[in-house]
């Protein structure tokens, strides 16, 4: 239960105002010992705690999750693998796996997608990192248009799905190899573009390196970049980004 739940049940008589009081004397962590879970972050930010499940042990993963969706109902776990996804689906039966995001989900029935952020990518081989910044827009509550395969080796695929692009109130452009994409749709839209490098390409590539530097050297106007691979980030900048056009807080 978040803190506007627990005003409303107060404001209905639902809850009396010392069980209310209780709730918000709470510390704004949970102490599990190997963790400190930030139960409040979605009060301060309005984005709960993410999990990042790479390199967790199982017993500290399962743990986490169960606490996290008892907390609030839902949670989202990035870079999972097959094996952490059945341990989460022991503790949390309704948690779902995208093998090709590597995400896992525990999510509340019901969620209504707003405004628009449209993520493209060069090359089918970027889809996966672009599946996890769509996925984790849409976590939070953002209406995603996805644009695949569109890269600057066939510029007119591009040009033939402009419209979709420029209607959305942010971009997502998940390139390898030299990273040219973002710099091209940059040129192209009136809203913020977001570059996504990654660590698809040949050796000179560098692991992802080359197209980082490419986006963040960029001439064209109004794009940032997040790290290489790093999908995850760009879908939370994207639907922070889609909160403000669309004038909300929270999804």
């Amino acid at each position: 239960m978040d803190a506007k739940q627990v005003l409303e049940q107060v404001r209905s008589g639902a809850i009396s105002v010392e069980d209310a009081e209780q709730f918000f004397r709470r510390a704004p962590y949970e102490e599990l010992g190997y963790a400190k879970l930030d139960t409040h972050r979605k009060l301060r930010s309005g984005f709960g705690e993410v999990v990042f499940c790479s390199g967790k042990a199982d017993e500290f993963l399962s743990s986490i999750f169960k606490k996290l969706a008892a907390e609030d109902g839902e949670v989202l776990g990035t870079r999972a693998t097959p094996h952490q996804f059945e341990l989460v689906k022991a503790v949390c039966p309704s948690a779902v796996y995208d093998s090709i995001a590597r995400i896992i989900k525990v999510e509340k029935p019901g969620k209504v997608l707003r405004g628009c952020v449209a993520v493209c990518t060069a090359g089918t081989a970027d889809i996966a990192v672009a599946e996890e910044a769509a996925q984790t827009a849409e976590f939070f509550g953002t209406k995603v248009e996805r644009i695949y395969d569109v890269g600057v080796s066939g510029l007119h695929r591009l040009l033939g799905n402009l419209e979709p692009i420029q209607r959305a109130n942010c971009v997502v452009a998940v390139a390898g190899m030299e990273g040219a994409l973002a710099s091209v749709i940059g040129g192209l839209v009136q809203n913020p573009v977001i570059a996504v490098p990654t660590s698809v390409g040949y050796g000179a590539s560098f692991g992802g390196l080359s197209a980082l530097l490419t986006m963040i050297n960029s001439c064209a106007n109004g794009i940032a970049t997040v790290n290489i691979d790093n999908g995850y980030g760009a879908g939370y900048l994207a639907t922070q980004i889609n909160r403000l056009a669309l004038g909300t807080k929270e999804d």
